[in-house]
């Protein structure tokens, strides 16, 4: 406990568990909002004119930001204060809702949700943060069970709220609802959140560790996400930003931005090295990967995020598209995904203390892969709408108890004096999968519909001219132009070679998440045993010592 200045712990247990309540609704307002706009996408794509990749980018960008400035901002409540940086966060939030709600163009919601990111960033590691340095023990694991739930249930609940005010209102309302969450959660964390911070000298700045960690992240997942529409390598598309177009004929912005992304993440290592070994201030301290349950605890969550956001994304956009389903109506469809998550999430905490804490994050993460595996078997065209239910269920289950247990065991044996730079990389790599996932499996579903599409109608003779505006539309819109289409009998053989492509791309999206929640799998095997979740230890020095 050295150097650590934690107020929460000699409060009543009363308070701090009223704190808890209040830090989860925080966290639930940032991380519905990662998915409320899913179901929302068709109705926005058709309202301020979008194309698919413009709404990647409504849904990316927020964990982008998230992601670059998550360490920053941890480090910054470690030495600041993690209840003012919370409360601050909040604020950022909600105002940057409000100009999501009142947003004219995909420019400014753009730019409204990159405000948002920065928002969520101050808020997550603050409260996983003010988690960790509070509760003690037993406690310890109830208290990380009910955060891990709310991470995994609010993930699903969002489809649901946000069809339910997209259908009944406006997909504005999809963030106006954060004005009204966010001001009950200022009120209760005025009175009920401790503040904890580290004691130590804050230090100087580590701004090159700041530029080099959000070039790698920012450069790495617009790769990702653009890499289908300007071209891997050889450009297929003008970029252009503003007035501003990209100048090289030969060379994709993609292919600089993925060099450049993997140039920066490689520097951040070598800078934050260096800093350690010299003595200054690091943003983040890379001794901490020296810890088992830190490093592929890191991993695992990673993937986790990877598969269920990903996932999350693509199913909306299938079912309202050819099942046609209204907003609402997919948001009940992913209720069962909400209601397997909250029950996972605080059973976790007793099959921990039973059987340890490795073992259910290896289960969870093996029922999330059996899960996925059978949505992707059981997307078509003519999918009923009870058949998604049990595997969405088993798929939420597994998520509550991947993510309320990882959390556990990547702070495990994270000093208190870390906390807020161990929860800011955790959520970092919770937020990158999240990127990551939107992008990749976005990315295999929009090349997939868009080549598969051209294949059905090649095979029903329509002719190349014809063919080409039909892929064009369909790739613009994410499929969602299936609505009109429909409206006209002449077209009922191109609907239902469209409605097959998206099926067989849906299909392929789902089997490349469970590639990669199946490698999250493995990597669980190698997490350590932490039964005691209470036990913490100093980071190993540059020399493997103790710091």
């Amino acid at each position: 406990m050295t150097g650590e200045a934690v107020t929460g712990t000699s409060a009543t247990p009363r308070t701090r568990w009223l704190g808890l309540a209040v830090l989860s609704l925080g966290v639930s307002m940032i991380i519905v909002d990662a998915t409320i706009v899913n179901v929302a996408i068709p109705s926005i794509i058709g309202d301020l004119g979008m194309s698919l990749v413009d709404a990647e980018w409504v849904t990316t960008v927020y964990s982008l930001v998230f992601a670059a400035l998550l360490i920053t901002l941890g480090r910054a409540g470690d030495a600041y204060g993690r209840k003012r940086l919370f409360l601050a966060g909040l604020v950022v939030f909600v105002v940057a809702s409000m100009l999501a709600g009142r947003a004219g163009s995909a420019g400014l919601l753009i730019g409204a949700r990159v405000l948002q990111g920065v928002g969520g960033a101050m808020i997550l590691p603050a409260t996983l943060s003010i988690v960790n340095a509070t509760f003690r023990g037993r406690e310890r694991a109830i208290a990380f069970g009910v955060w891990g739930s709310v991470i995994g249930g609010m993930a699903a609940v969002g489809p649901l709220l946000g069809g339910w005010l997209t259908t009944s209102h406006s997909w504005r309302w999809a963030f106006y609802i954060n004005l009204f969450i966010g001001a009950a959660a200022f009120a209760g964390g005025l009175v009920w959140v401790m503040e904890s911070r580290d004691d130590r000298p804050p230090g100087r700045l580590d701004i090159a560790g700041m530029l080099t960690s959000s070039i790698g992240l920012v450069g790495v997942v617009f790769g990702l996400i653009e890499g289908s529409r300007y071209g891997w390598f050889t450009p297929t598309g003008q970029f252009a930003l503003g007035s501003w177009t990209w100048p090289l004929d030969s060379v994709s912005p993609v292919f600089f931005a993925l060099v450049l992304g993997a140039a920066g993440l490689i520097a951040f290592v070598r800078v934050e090295s260096g800093r350690r070994a010299a003595g200054a201030t690091v943003l983040f301290d890379m001794a901490l990967f020296r810890l088992e349950s830190f490093r592929y605890g890191n991993a695992a969550a990673t993937i986790v995020a990877l598969g269920e956001l990903g996932m999350i994304f693509i199913l909306p956009l299938f079912v309202q598209a050819v099942l046609g389903y209204s907003a609402f109506r997919t948001g009940v469809l992913l209720l069962p995904l909400a209601i397997g998550a909250f029950i996972g999430g605080p059973t976790a905490a007793q099959f921990a203390n039973r059987y340890g804490p490795r073992r259910v994050v290896t289960v969870g993460m093996g029922l999330e892969a059996v899960a996925i595996f059978t949505i992707g078997l059981l997307l078509a065209p003519d999918l009923g709408p009870w058949t998604l239910v049990p595997s969405l269920f088993v798929y939420g289950v597994g998520v509550g108890l991947a993510s309320a247990q990882l959390t556990s065991v990547v702070l495990a044996e994270v000093p208190p004096r870390e906390s807020g730079q161990g929860s800011g990389m955790q959520s970092t790599f919770r937020q990158i999968g999240a990127a990551l996932g939107i992008a990749l499996l976005g990315t295999v579903l929009a090349v997939s519909l868009r080549s598969l599409t051209d294949a059905n109608l090649a095979d029903r003779g329509v002719p190349a001219d014809v063919r080409a505006g039909i892929v064009a539309s369909v790739d613009q819109s994410g499929g969602q132009v299936l609505g009109s289409l429909r409206q006209d009998p002449a077209n009922a053989a191109a609907v239902t070679a469209i409605e097959e492509a998206f099926a067989g791309a849906a299909r392929r999206s789902a089997f490349t998440g469970v590639v990669f929640v199946v490698i999250g799998f493995g990597l669980s095997l190698l997490l350590p045993e932490t039964r005691d979740l209470d036990s913490r230890s100093e980071p190993p020095g540059p020399r493997g010592e103790p710091a």
